[in-house]
């Protein structure tokens, strides 16, 4: 039986970049055609090999960025200045996607806005540590307080 590998995920054969055993015909018949699959050369064997590589050191640099990241954000202390009332409530909240804002401005680290866990939004002054996600299953502590819009 000839060896091809695969080009796309084949549901009864296996994911992409698979080496799979199969019939001449349905080699030559099936996969070929319709692009799924490829005999293999050494050159492409070569280039899946480069292509794992390639993938498994873009992980090892994500894991390395990510603890940087985590340790970073770690120290970071936010300052947000919004409009508030005498009682200490804002005029509005703050949400995730303002707490990523001000990472981004003040450390360069983009988040996605729902990498930032809070059950609610902030709708008072005062401090609170926000919880975010980083990829890696890494989580990072970021004190954020939100002060009135004067007295920064």
């Amino acid at each position: 039986m000839p060896e091809a590998v695969l080009l796309q995920d084949v549901e009864s054969l296996g994911e992409r970049g698979k080496v799979v055993d199969v019939s001449k015909g349905y080699l030559r018949n099936y996969l070929i055609p319709r692009k799924l699959a490829a005999l293999t050369t050494p050159g492409l064997m070569e280039t899946i090999a480069q292509r794992e590589r390639a993938a498994e050191q873009a992980k090892v640099n994500a894991v390395e960025r990510s603890e940087e990241n985590a340790a970073l954000l770690n120290k970071t202390v936010l300052t947000l200045a919004r409009q508030a009332g005498a009682d200490g409530r804002l005029f509005g909240s703050v949400t995730g996607k303002d707490i990523a804002d001000a990472v981004k401005a003040a450390r360069g680290v983009t988040l996605e806005k729902g990498s930032v866990l809070m059950e609610e939004p902030i709708k008072n002054l005062g401090t609170y540590m926000v919880v975010v996600e980083l990829p890696g299953d890494r989580t990072a502590t970021i004190k954020t307080m939100v002060v009135a819009a004067g007295d920064k």
